[in-house]
């Protein structure tokens, strides 16, 4: 039997055509696989991730799109190079920690001091801004408000706020420089 018509009776559940199914694409896929992961242990374990998919997936098989060995395939390529990503993201991870752990250790007060400096200076960028302007940047980066709650909190048209908002924070652009 072809694997087109075994993938048709896998997807009902014939698990005697999953064998011969197994049997016939088996070696396709590992040897895929293979190339693409390249570890002996790493491709025959998504080898057989793919032909559980395969079981678990076999009505989403539609014969007009093409042929059952090049679906399965394309399922078996797709989930080696996944692993090989994911592969790749653990080690630049383990690389990260590494390097982490070789800095020196994270100098809490010179950050505390240079977070003071920093807030100061937004209050005095504030602090030149008109009373209109700063009441509505601060209601809404300080206390989380959207603009339309700014407008309803204040009783003004939504176009006052926003325009207000956009002087108010290119004043503070200007005013902080570089930071903002």
């Amino acid at each position: 039997m072809e694997a087109d018509e075994l993938l048709v009776l896998v997807a009902g559940g014939d698990q005697k055509a999953f064998e011969e199914l197994y049997g016939l694409v088996s070696g396709p896929v590992y040897g895929l696989v293979r190339r693409v992961v390249r570890d002996i242990a790493q491709s025959e374990e998504v080898t057989q991730e793919v032909l559980l998919e395969l079981w678990r997936s076999a009505a989403r098989f539609d014969p007009g799109r093409g042929s059952a060995l090049s679906w399965i395939l394309t399922l078996a390529h797709r989930r080696a190079v996944d692993r090989v990503r994911s592969a790749r993201a653990a080690g630049e991870r383990e690389q990260r920690e590494a390097l982490r752990a070789n800095h020196p250790a994270f100098d809490h007060v010179a950050e505390e001091v240079e977070a003071g400096l920093e807030r100061e200076w937004v209050r005095r960028c504030l602090d030149r801004l008109t009373a209109l302007q700063r009441q509505s940047v601060t209601l809404a980066y300080y206390d989380g408000y959207t603009y339309r709650e700014v407008a309803e909190r204040l009783s003004l048209p939504l176009g006052t706020v926003k325009t207000r908002m956009r002087d108010g924070l290119t004043q503070l652009r200007k005013c902080l420089g570089g930071v903002a």
